[in-house]
């Protein structure tokens, strides 16, 4: 009887996740899309054909997980650019919250604004919750290591938000 009470407790607190799109995978030529950065210039994958490009996407500036994922990848921002990469990161606030958040905390890389959540359905990171019957969407925090010719070498989906830079560089480098 404890078990079955625990069950539909669990049950009922946990939110369940279903993804509004296809999940991209390692292999699948990433989506190209245009939108707006911190500053508001226009920024499109296709401007960083010849790069390899490290996309993350988070659910929303100025959390303390999300915060923590910047401020690893500011961080580390020589050792990622010795492997050749460039970052972008991509959240539905608008181009003010993320100039802010850029601001407050020193980012030294692009945050693309997906206010229309356009991006997030093309990578396939935008999920409906369902918390004690509410439905909402939000972005499931998911970084994508592209290759120089536009495909997806890597995904990650358990993102280590303290420790993200050097997640990325230990599969980027096999070690």
């Amino acid at each position: 009887m404890k078990s079955i009470v625990a069950f539909i407790l669990l049950s009922i607190t946990i939110p369940s996740v279903n993804y509004a799109q296809a999940k991209l995978k390692a292999g699948d030529k990433a989506p190209d899309f245009k939108a707006l950065d911190q500053d508001g210039k226009a920024v499109s994958l296709s401007s960083y054909k010849g790069k390899k490009l490290i996309l993350y996407f988070y659910p929303k500036d100025f959390t303390a997980g999300c915060t923590e994922q910047a401020c690893s990848l500011r961080d580390n921002m020589s050792n990622l650019t010795k492997e050749g990469y460039t970052v972008l990161g991509v959240s539905t606030d608008d181009v003010a919250s993320h100039k802010s958040f850029q601001e407050k905390n020193s980012i030294n890389f692009r945050l693309v604004s997906d206010t229309d959540k356009a991006i997030n359905k093309k990578y396939g990171v935008l999920v409906e919750r369902d918390r004690n019957g509410v439905k909402s969407y939000s972005t499931l925090r998911t970084t994508f290591l592209i290759n120089k010719d536009g495909f997806i070498n890597k995904v990650i989906e358990t993102v280590d938000t303290k420790n993200h830079a050097t997640q990325i560089l230990s599969l980027a480098t096999g070690n």
